[in-house]
């Protein structure tokens, strides 16, 4: 029905999250109609590609060794936020509430999809801590749903021998959202409403299995 190379364009638009096939025929027959707007399109996902790397201290998004959060000197450099994805980043940054600096996490625990602590950059938030001594407080900002809970329970379990306060941000944020669907004003009051994360025992109970105290 359509020519290899457009079957081939729409197959792998099929595979973006969130497009089916009937919307990646339309892009694909957008791109035929504009075609320097789909060379310029191609170019921008190949430079992206190319140039997008992990910075080398928080794990967001950079495109030198550092990102710029981690180069500007105005951040607050005593707070840490620990998310779960580079987009959380986003989302925080975006809410205009929080001014200190990040470690992303680059995943959260969730054994059902194949993720485990060992996977995670909890090692060298250990090592930022003990190289920083500056740093005073860990924000946990992990997503207020089952995986999110257990993983911001366990790295504060991880980090339990470090003189750092450690902080859980607030119900701002319904339980079972993540922080890309939180507005800014729910941002802001999960921020604002942080509190002091102990290992308690109860709070022990609530881990999985796997991630208890022995």
């Amino acid at each position: 029905m359509y020519t290899p190379s457009v079957n081939k364009l729409i197959e792998q638009i099929c595979k973006l999250p969130g497009i089916g096939e009937k919307t990646a025929e339309r892009l694909a027959f957008y791109m035929l109609v504009e075609p320097q707007q789909a060379l310029r399109l191609s170019e921008a996902i190949a430079q992206m590609v190319h140039q997008t790397r992990h910075c080398k201290v928080c794990y967001h998004f950079a495109e030198e060794e550092l990102c710029e959060i981690c180069q500007d000197e105005t951040r607050d450099k005593s707070l840490i936020c620990v998310v779960e994805e580079p987009k959380d980043v986003i989302s925080v940054e975006r809410s205009g509430g929080y001014r200190g600096l990040y470690h992303v996490l680059l995943g959260r625990f969730a054994p059902l999809e194949g993720k485990k602590p060992e996977d995670l950059t909890i090692n060298a938030l250990r090592q930022r801590l003990k190289n920083n001594p500056q740093i005073q407080e860990v924000i946990l900002a992990t997503n207020p749903n089952l995986e999110g809970d257990g993983t911001a329970l366990y790295v504060a379990q991880m980090l339990q021998d470090m003189s750092v306060k450690i902080t859980r941000i607030a119900r701002g944020i319904s339980w079972g959202l993540t922080l890309t669907h939180a507005n800014k004003a729910s941002m802001k009051d999960a921020f604002l409403g942080r509190r002091e994360l102990s290992l308690t025992e109860k709070e022990n109970h609530n881990l999985p299995k796997k991630l208890k105290k022995k």
